[in-house]
C-alpha cells in the first residue's frame, strides 16, 4: 500500500496509545464546558477531544445532533484544555463546514464508510486540504469496504490517516451492541503496513460495563489506542447514554489498562526468536501433512469418480465433525475453532473432487 503518515506525524503533538474521548454528542456549550472542567480535575485530559455534531440515526426523530453551531462549542475545548478536536462528518456539506470552523481531524463513521459514493463525496471536498481523517470500520465485516474508503481519502491527496475498529452488526451475539471480530482489524494492519487502528470499546460493548475489558483486548492484540465517549452526566445524555462514562470512570480505567509495547518497536530478544523459529518448523510440518491429506482426498476423488459416487456425502461429513471435534477439545482446542478449520479443509477437498468430476466428463463425451 501507498505510504502514509503516522499520528506522530500530523502536526498535532499526538502519540501511540492516542487517547481520544469527549461525548457521544456535543448537546449544549455548558455541556462541553462541564466535561473539560472535569477532565482537568480528574487530570485525564485525552489527547484529541470528540464530540458528534451530527448523528445518524436509523428512524426519523430521534437527537440527530445540533448542525454546524455546535462546532462554534468546540472553541470551548481548545480554550480549556488546549488540545485537538476530533468530530465525525456524513457528507460533503459536513466536511466543508469542519474545515471551515477549522477541526482539526476528520472521522467518517460505520454508516457512511458502508456507501462508496457518499465517502467519494466527502473526499472530493477534502481534496487539496491537510487534514487528518480517521474512517471506522463499515457496519457489516466487509474488508475491502474498509480499506477502500481509506484509500479513496489516500487518492486525493490525504495522507494523514488512521482507521477506528467499533465493531460490527450482528443479530445473534447478544454480548455486544456490535461484535468486535478481533481479526478484522489485525488483517487490516497485516495488509496494510504501517495503518493505525484505534479501538471504539463503547460502540463495541454498548454499555458501561465490560468497556475495560473490551479496551484491554485491544491493547493485547496491538491497536493504537482507543476512544472513549466520555459524558459529565452519562444517564442524562441525549444520544447512546448506557454506553458513555464520567471523566472519573475515564481516568479509572485508564490506570487500569496495562497497555502494551508493539512488536515492532522492539528488538526481539533471542527466547522469543526461539519461539518463533519453533512455530516456523511447526507450520511447515503442517503444511506438509496437509500436503499429504489432500494427496489421500484426490485418490478417494478418483475412486468416487470410476465408480459414478457423489462428492459430497452428508453422514461422512457429519461423522468426522463431530470426531474431529471432540478430537481438538480434549486437546485443549476450542469448538469454535475446530468447526472452522474443519470446514475450510471439507470446503477444499470437496472443491478438489469436484474439479476431478468435471475435467472427467469431456471424456465421457
Amino acid at each position: 500500500m501507498k505510504p502514509h503518515k503516522q499520528i506522530k506525524d500530523w502536526g498535532l503533538g499526538l502519540s501511540s496509545p492516542l487517547i481520544i474521548a469527549g461525548p457521544c454528542s456535543a448537546e449544549t456549550p455548558e455541556q462541553i464546558e462541564q466535561i473539560c472542567k472535569e477532565m482537568k480535575e480528574e487530570n485525564t485530559v485525552p489527547q484529541l477531544f470528540r464530540a458528534g455534531i451530527w448523528k445518524p440515526r436509523t428512524r426519523p426523530g430521534s437527537f440527530e445532533g445540533v448542525g454546524e453551531e455546535g462546532l462554534k462549542w468546540m472553541e470551548i475545548v481548545r480554550h480549556h484544555l488546549n488540545i485537538p478536536i476530533t468530530v465525525e462528518v456524513g457528507n460533503a456539506a459536513h466536511a466543508e463546514l469542519a474545515l471551515k470552523h477549522k477541526v482539526d481531524v476528520l472521522w467518517i463513521g460505520a454508516r457512511t464508510t458502508v456507501n462508496p459514493f457518499a465517502v467519494q463525496e466527502i473526499a472530493e471536498a477534502l481534496r487539496g486540504s491537510d487534514v487528518p481523517v480517521m474512517v471506522k470500520n463499515p457496519m457489516n465485516p466487509d474488508l475491502d469496504l474498509w480499506m477502500g474508503a481509506l484509500e479513496r481519502m489516500h487518492a486525493v491527496g490525504i495522507d494523514k490517516l488512521a482507521a477506528i475498529h467499533r465493531g460490527f452488526s450482528d443479530a445473534y451475539d447478544k454480548r455486544f451492541r456490535n461484535k468486535p471480530n478481533w481479526s478484522m482489524p489485525i488483517h487490516l494492519k497485516r495488509v496494510w503496513q504501517g495503518m493505525e487502528v484505534i479501538n471504539d470499546p463503547s460502540h463495541i460493548v454498548g454499555r458501561r460495563d465490560g468497556l475495560l475489558e473490551v479496551a484491554q483486548r485491544a491493547m493485547n492484540f496491538g491497536l493504537d489506542g482507543l476512544m472513549i465517549e466520555t459524558h459529565h452526566d452519562p444517564d442524562k445524555a441525549w444520544s447512546d447514554a448506557k454506553q458513555q462514562v464520567t471523566p472519573k470512570a475515564l481516568k479509572q480505567m485508564i490506570q487500569s489498562i496495562d497497555f502494551k509495547e508493539p512488536l515492532e518497536n522492539m528488538k526481539p530478544d533471542e527466547r522469543l526468536q526461539d519461539l518463533r523459529r519453533a512455530v516456523d518448523h511447526l507450520d511447515d510440518q503442517l503444511l506438509d501433512i496437509l500436503q499429504e491429506r489432500f494427496a489421500v482426498i484426490d485418490q478417494i476423488g478418483t475412486h468416487k469418480r470410476e465408480h459414478h459416487l457423489t462428492v459430497f456425502q452428508s453422514n461422512r461429513w457429519k461423522e468426522v465433525m463431530e470426531s474431529r471435534t471432540q478430537k481438538g477439545v480434549a486437546k485443549q482446542l476450542s469448538e469454535k475453532f475446530m468447526k472452522e478449520l474443519l470446514y475450510c479443509i471439507h470446503e477444499e477437498s470437496v472443491k478438489r473432487q469436484e474439479k476431478q468430476l468435471r475435467e472427467a466428463e469431456p471424456l465421457k463425451k
